[in-house]
Order: structure tokens, then sequence, then C-alpha cells
């Protein structure tokens, strides 16, 4: 058993930030224009987790959630698929991006991230391969209810998104649990809605 703590701390410590990863996609961006399949080749098996977390965020922003719902179907099904990274469409994953704007974007972006790595760490190691499909999954219904024309009903599941994706970003377990507990929360509360406007439309 002793044997074993120095290859887990090991393997933390290999652990790479997400956040320094961003730091070095954006010193290698090119100084013209990016693609997004640039951004997803360059990051690997953290595509998916940036994906969900920056497609989440913008969900939050008025009358964008259901057109984020959409979106966010296609990484999920993905997921559940096993995809090693998001496969884009062509048109999609070809399409220039301003490298400056790029770089502005991230240099905000990463110092949020830091400081949400001082408690979001590899802990309760899972692996994270194999619940990807899990992961998929739960995204997929929680997508679903992003569609939902109900006032504020798109919060929880954006919030137990984003609660996925940091959780997937890092190999959290203990944030996976409690991603998931807010996925079922989320999850129980749009049936809840859907099933009392569904009652006041039958009495009325």
């Amino acid at each position: 058993m002793q044997r074993d703590l120095p290859d887990a701390e090991a393997g933390r410590a290999a652990r790479v930030p997400t956040s320094a990863i961003l730091r070095r996609l954006m010193h290698d961006a090119p100084a013209d224009t990016v693609t997004l399949a640039w951004i997803v080749t360059r990051l690997g098996d953290r595509s998916f987790g940036i994906v969900l977390l920056l497609v989440a965020l913008i969900g939050l922003l008025p009358g964008a959630s259901p057109v984020m719902g959409l979106l966010l179907t296609v990484p999920a099904v993905q997921m559940l698929l096993g995809r090693e990274v998001p496969r884009l469409p062509r048109r999609i994953a070809a399409r220039p991006l301003s490298a400056p704007r790029f770089t502005r974007l991230v240099a905000r972006l990463a110092p949020a991230l830091e400081r949400m790595e001082r408690l979001v760490r590899p802990r309760w190691r899972t692996p994270f391969g194999a619940t990807k499909r899990g992961i998929g999954l739960v995204v997929l219904l929680l997508a679903a209810t992003m569609l939902a024309p109900l006032p504020f009903s798109h919060v929880l599941p954006v919030f137990a998104i984003g609660l996925l994706a940091l959780a997937f970003l890092e190999e959290d377990g203990v944030l996976l649990a409690l991603a998931l507990a807010a996925a079922t929360v989320s999850l129980g509360v749009t049936a809840a809605m859907v099933w009392g406007a569904v009652e006041a439309g039958m009495l009325l």
C-alpha cells in the first residue's frame, strides 16, 4: 500500500493545470489568425472540458440558452461515442478567428482558472476516460432542459454543466460527485416545473 502512495503523488504532480495549457496555447498562437481545429488539436484531452465550460458560460447570457443548449448536444453526443476530441464540421473547424482577440480572451480566462485551481485539483482519482460517456449523457440531459421556455430554467443546468466541465478538466473526483448531485437537483427542478406547467394547462 505504501508503494502506491509515491505513484499517486507523482500522478498528481504530473497533471499540468489547465490554466498553464491555455497560457502555452496563447504563446504558441500564430500572429494573424487561428482556427477552431488548431485550438482543439492543441488542447488535446482537455478540449471537451474547455468547450463545455465556454458554451455553458455563454448560455448565461439573456436569450442565449436555447442556442447554447443545442450546441452542447454536439460535444455531449461525441463524449457518449467515446471520441478523444470534439469533431467539428469542416466549415466551423476551418473558420479563421482573430489571433489577437483569441489571445485576449485566453489572457482573461487563464487567471480565473488559476484561482479555481487552488480548490479544484486531482482528488479521488477516477478513470475520467471511462466516465466520459456518463458525463456526456448527463450533459445531454441538462442541455435538453436549457431548451425549455421557462423563466430562469437555464441557470441550474448551466451551473451543473460548468461544474462537470471543471471536474473533467482537472480530474477532480470530489467536484465530479458534487457536479452530479447538482445535475440531479437541476433535472428534478426542471421536471417539477414542466409537470406544474402541464397540470396548470390541463386545469385551464
